[in-house]
């Protein structure tokens, strides 16, 4: 790797991180939803550090992460030989699955299967439950949008089902608040600085666990913003939210930047030509 391409790779993680918002738990779920979302994928303790420390992360966080993962089911980790190795757990593969087609489709999901449930005056609480499932977002205290099948204990509620929602600027405003369409904004104008090695193939710049590296930066940022709710029709949009063309920035990029292969001691190996 020349003097320039490290130069690059450096200028390109510093643009990428967020050192304010640098949950080190978080970045590894983005990178194991990323690169070990299989059963059977497993990354390796060594290989794990060098990926995540070029991001300004010591290892002791690193482990105190992990430990943290551990408790919660969404990692386990195991020997091999003299090193540990890590894998998702049958649920963090299962939530992992359930956003990857968000994360990565080129284009907006949006359901059209839209309902509104309304509580009574005081009792927005019993909300509270379906705000925690990806398919809700909350329109004011006493009232949610979602999508998909209605919820089987509804009758609390008063129920709109697949309604002809005329959408007002007000509502707009309130499910894109102004703090996720600065973020948004902010990672669309860093992703269109961010331009690939001119090389035939970037795996002739990069070894695999930069491009790892990169591409969990990327998944990662995207995902703190993608997820923030259900992915709504473009009629719900702001006129100035940039998620569009930062959907497509993202997918462009990670498109440079095939994902590593692994291998079964859990090292990463440059992904395969086309």
């Amino acid at each position: 790797m020349t003097d320039a391409q490290t130069s690059w790779f450096d200028t390109t993680v510093a643009a990428l991180s967020d050192p304010q918002n640098q949950r080190v738990w978080s970045i590894i779920v983005s990178l194991f939803g990323d690169l070990a979302q299989r059963d059977g994928d497993q990354i390796g303790g060594s290989a794990l550090t060098r990926i995540i420390t070029p991001m300004g992360i010591k290892p002791e966080a690193i482990r105190v992460a992990l430990h943290r993962l551990r408790k919660d089911g969404w990692i386990d980790s195991t020997r091999s030989g003299r090193a540990s190795v890590h894998f998702l757990t049958p649920m963090g593969r299962s939530q992992s699955a359930a956003v990857t087609p968000r994360i990565y489709a080129p284009t907006t999901l949006a359901p059209k299967d839209w309902h509104l449930l309304i509580a009574q005056d005081g009792q927005g609480g019993a909300l509270d439950a379906l705000l925690q499932q990806p398919n809700y977002v909350a329109v004011n205290r006493s009232t949610v949008l979602g999508h998909g099948p209605l919820p089987r204990e509804r009758d609390q509620f008063l129920v709109v089902d697949h309604p002809d929602l005329s959408v007002p600027d007000w509502l707009r405003q309130r499910l894109f608040p102004e703090d996720l369409k600065l973020a948004c904004a902010r990672l669309d104008s860093t992703l269109s600085g961010v331009k690939p090695p001119e090389t035939s193939r970037v795996s002739d710049a990069l070894d695999p666990t930069q491009i790892a590296t990169l591409r969990t930066l990327i998944v990662h940022r995207w995902r703190r913003v993608v997820l923030r709710h259900p992915d709504l029709p473009p009629r719900f949009h702001p006129n100035d939210w940039a998620g569009e063309h930062c959907r497509q920035r993202v997918a462009s990029l990670l498109q440079h930047l095939p994902r590593p292969r692994l291998s079964p001691n859990g090292e990463l190996i440059a992904a395969e030509a086309p």
